[in-house]
Order: structure tokens, then C-alpha cells, then sequence
């Protein structure tokens, strides 16, 4: 069983499938940020940069996992 892994190529240039999967943490991160404003996320966690970090981690290794 191999996985193949789709490669963004921008202009010539394969970017490996990783930075993909950042930019689009990145994105689902920026996203959800306001929405857990308002949820009061950084109250119910403590430090909000440690919290905010670790979500994005999650996020980032689930996009890695399905895709």
C-alpha cells in the first residue's frame, strides 16, 4: 500500500505536500479564531498561545492523517 502524495507546483516549482497542509492549518486556524473568541476558549484553557498553538497542531496532524 503506497501513498501518493499530491504536489502543489507554483510555477515550475514542487512545493512539498507539508507546506500544503500548513498554509492550510494556517487558514482553519484564522478561521476558527473568532468563533472561539466568542465561545470564550482562551478562559476555559488558560494561556491562550499555548492553547491556540496546540489546536493548530491538532489541526495540522488531522489534515496530514485524512489527506
Amino acid at each position: 500500500m503506497t501513498h501518493t502524495f499530491p504536489e502543489l507546483v507554483i510555477e515550475g516549482v514542487l512545493v512539498a505536500p507539508f507546506v500544503t497542509y500548513f498554509l492550510a492549518a494556517l487558514v482553519v486556524v484564522a478561521v476558527l479564531r473568532p468563533i472561539l473568541h466568542l465561545v470564550g476558549f482562551a478562559k476555559i484553557l488558560g494561556p491562550s498561545p499555548v492553547a491556540e498553538f496546540s489546536l493548530y497542531v491538532t489541526i495540522l496532524c488531522l489534515l496530514m492523517l485524512l489527506f
